[in-house]
């Protein structure tokens, strides 16, 4: 079914409706105080007038090709598309904070390692022992 005429179909039910229960409200208004029944017009008249502000159209305004909603600013437009951008600026500098505490905690565990372990002194100094180092380092990862 097409949606237009559903929509059609169903503004005019709505339409029916609201005629019906006017014309019933007029009826019994001659019966009702004159007080009374200023207040319940000035009421319809609110009603009517919020119900014609409620039915304007939004308006759609372009500037170069970009439609915009009503009076946007063209700092709003340029904040809203940089906004992404700092956010990835942001999420990679925090990506690259949390590697490089993970590189200093690893260096530290094999520090500690090196200086609780039971070595002589000259172990230190063995250009094969500093290879071994290297070589563990890199099966670790």
């Amino acid at each position: 079914m097409n949606t237009f005429s559903s929509t059609t179909a169903s503004n005019r039910a709505e339409d029916r409706f609201g005629r019906a229960v006017a014309a019933r409200l007029s009826q019994g208004q001659a019966r009702l105080h004159p007080d009374i029944g200023e207040r319940l017009r000035v009421a319809r008249q609110q009603a009517l007038a919020r119900r014609k502000m409620e039915a304007t159209p939004l308006i759609v305004q372009t500037r170069g090709g970009e439609a915009t909603l009503g009076q946007a600013s063209r700092w709003w437009s340029w904040g809203s598309s940089l906004l992404p951008l700092a956010v990835l600026v942001v999420g990679l500098i925090s990506i690259a904070q949390w590697q490089a505490e993970e590189r200093a905690d690893a260096i530290a565990e094999v520090d500690a390692a090196l200086l609780t372990d039971e070595l002589p002194t000259a172990a230190y100094t063995d250009p094969g022992f500093k290879q071994f180092l290297q070589r563990e380092s890199a099966a670790d990862r």
